[in-house]
């Protein structure tokens, strides 16, 4: 649901957002990465042209004549204005006619960021991301068309089958290896229809297909490595998936019940063994397109199957070879009124890995269309997570910049406004970052009560109880979440009660203290929010001239630092540092700044990033 709902709001005018693989499924594993499709929405494709034309708009037709099922050539058919030069680019001529290049196509969205490029994908240096750029139909294609019509056992029902017809299909950037065509075949991706197929699935039928990717990662592929490397990425969880598809048609829905979850895995097991014995494993929207093709055969078949006929003898319990869940039957459930230390850890764990789930990669958003959504949703759950992403989007919104025109006064109180109204709505994803990014406004327009009230107030919200992401845990946090009000809040209310996240500055931000400003020349600034806090209200209390005070946030800055208060990395140690070298600089105390700009520089010795080591050069 977090996935769909950031989608929805992931858009502009030239690409939409749609979340795939496992986390767009919801069975998000250990060691997942997040896989993200991106179509292009100025290019649309086509069976024929019998379509009513948007000027704007680029149309391929359709070209299946020299392909395999499952893939397709895509023809110029019509050229949107103004792109008309960039998708010639993009295409190989043949004959008087213009085919789209796969290669030409993806390699336009290549760069430092997106630098390794494998399938039809591109993906960060660090390998946690996969991108793949795509295009999309409005229309169902005819390849697919008898399973819109093909007969089964209830399952998917027709209102599922028609919400898949209706959205079309996906072409993403890779051919079917055929030499002849090259770069000019695209494939033809059933990405959305999987998605809302696997958002029908009983528990079981997520059980099955959880435990059977659980068996491919960590047990046949491990099994595959000792005897051959090269059959270990032969089998992959989208032949699993399309396993559970085909047997969830043939069988009654009341087949997939908890009591039978045994009998439905083993019933998926020996499915991939009879299919990888014979070879075939027909796509389940386009059946004449086998999976296996040419993949798996000779002697590489062979070997997977005398392992999966091995792991067969030992029947269901050939799960319990996974180090996931080879102790499940020692697990002991102690339901008490306080949760254990490791459950307490759990909750922390799940929390944290939700926010990075639902943060993701929101590129854009469309906000007028998620104003919309908190109002006309029935859900109270889809208005709160609709709201978090807003806020969050708002958080990190960059438009704070533009509160620097100087043209009149008119002009600036509109600015101004619109300026609050954008801060205002950036508080409702955590306790406190929300808060003090506003703090940090008041301060930067020289309002140092209205800022001091909220940093008190954000001060007060920094208590022990709190979760921070590398925080270690206590006796309080398991008291604390054991009580009834927070087993019964939803996630977006339970982030803004117990997270503490940093507050984070965008490049160049035009609402961080003047002070830090060299901070954000080079990139954005993430700072922990109990030790910024102390530093805004030294930043207030030194403009007040209040000796007294300003000297005590230093001693509270100061001494949070040392005790590691909400601190655990090293980074955030270093922005620590520096805040409290520029209060001993600013005071006048140049032997203590020299010894914070130190500190930052050995717990950040990055020099690019680190404005420690221009500090340090300016004051010597």
């Amino acid at each position: 649901m977090l996935n769909t709902v950031r989608d929805n709001l992931s858009y502009d005018n030239d690409m939409a957002t749609i979340t795939s693989g496992s986390r767009g499924e919801g069975i998000e594993m250990k060691g997942s990465d997040l896989d993200v499709m991106r179509p292009i929405r100025y290019i649309e494709v086509c069976e024929n042209t019998n379509i009513r034309v948007d000027p704007d708009k680029t149309y391929f037709t359709i070209v299946t004549e020299d392909t395999q099922p499952g893939f397709t050539q895509l023809r110029l058919a019509y050229i949107g204005h103004g792109k008309s030069l960039k998708i010639l680019e993009q295409c190989d001529m043949i004959g008087d006619e213009y085919y789209f290049s796969n290669s030409k196509f993806k390699y336009q969205f290549s760069g430092n960021l997106w630098s390794n490029m494998h399938g039809p994908c591109l993906s960060d240096k660090a390998g946690l991301y996969d991108m793949a750029y795509c295009l999309h139909s409005k229309s169902w294609v005819t390849q697919a068309k008898q399973w819109i019509t093909r007969p089964n056992n209830s399952w998917p029902g027709y209102d599922v089958k028609q919400a898949i017809f209706k959205h079309g299909v996906l072409f993403v950037p890779i051919g079917s290896m055929k030499e002849d065509l090259g770069d000019l075949e695209w494939r033809i991706s059933f990405s959305v229809g999987e998605k809302l197929l696997m958002y029908t699935f009983t528990h079981t039928q997520l059980l099955c297909y959880a435990l059977m990717k659980i068996m491919l990662k960590d047990v046949i592929n491990p099994l595959l490595l000792k005897i051959d490397k090269d059959c270990e990425e032969l089998v992959c969880s989208y032949f699993l998936k399309t396993i559970v598809f085909w047997i969830s048609e043939e069988l009654p829905p009341s087949i997939w019940k908890a009591e039978r979850l045994i009998s439905c895995f083993m019933r998926c097991f020996n499915r991939l063994t009879y299919c990888v014995e014979y070879s075939i494993c027909p796509h389940f929207f386009v059946p004449d397109n086998n999976l296996f093709g040419n993949k798996i055969k000779g002697l590489s078949q062979k070997i997977i199957l005398d392992q999966l006929r091995s792991l067969k003898c030992c029947d269901w319990q050939c799960i319990l070879l996974s180090n996931q869940l080879k102790n499940f039957h020692n697990f002991q459930f102690h339901f008490s009124r306080e949760l254990t230390y490791s459950q307490v850890d759990s909750v922390k764990k799940l929390l944290f890995s939700m926010i990075q789930t639902a943060d993701g990669v929101l590129l854009t958003c469309n906000f007028e269309k998620g104003i919309h959504r908190i109002f006309s949703s029935k859900s109270s759950k889809i208005k709160y997570l609709y709201s978090y992403y807003l806020s969050k989007f708002c958080y990190k919104s960059k438009h704070f910049v533009q509160f620097n025109d100087k043209s009149g006064n008119k002009n600036m109180y509109r600015q101004y406004n619109a300026c609050v109204s954008t801060l205002l709505r950036g508080m409702g994803h955590d306790a406190v970052s929300g808060w003090l990014m506003l703090a940090s406004f008041f301060y930067r327009t020289n309002q140092y009560d209205k800022a001091l009230n909220i940093i008190e107030h954000s001060l007060l919200k920094c208590s022990p109880e709190k979760l921070f992401q590398y925080k270690h845990l206590s006796r309080v946090h398991s008291e604390f979440l054991s009580l009834h009000l927070f087993k019964k809040m939803n996630i977006v209310k339970l982030w803004k009660c117990l997270i503490l996240d940093y507050v984070i500055f965008a490049k160049n931000s035009e609402i961080i203290a003047t002070e830090l400003q060299i901070d954000v020349k080079k990139t954005e600034y993430l700072i922990p929010p109990v030790q910024f806090a102390y530093f805004l209200r030294f930043l207030c209390h030194y403009n007040f001239h209040n000796t007294t005070k300003l000297l005590e946030s230093i001693r509270n800055l100061q001494r949070t630092i040392q005790d590691d208060y909400f601190l655990s990395l090293n980074i955030e140690r270093a922005a620590c540092y520096n805040m409290l070298g520029v209060s001993f600089e600013m005071t006048g105390d140049m032997d203590s700044a020299r010894l914070g700009f130190i500190n930052s520089i050995v717990n950040d010795p990055d020099e690019y990033c680190n404005a420690a080591f221009q500090r340090l050069s300016l004051i010597w």
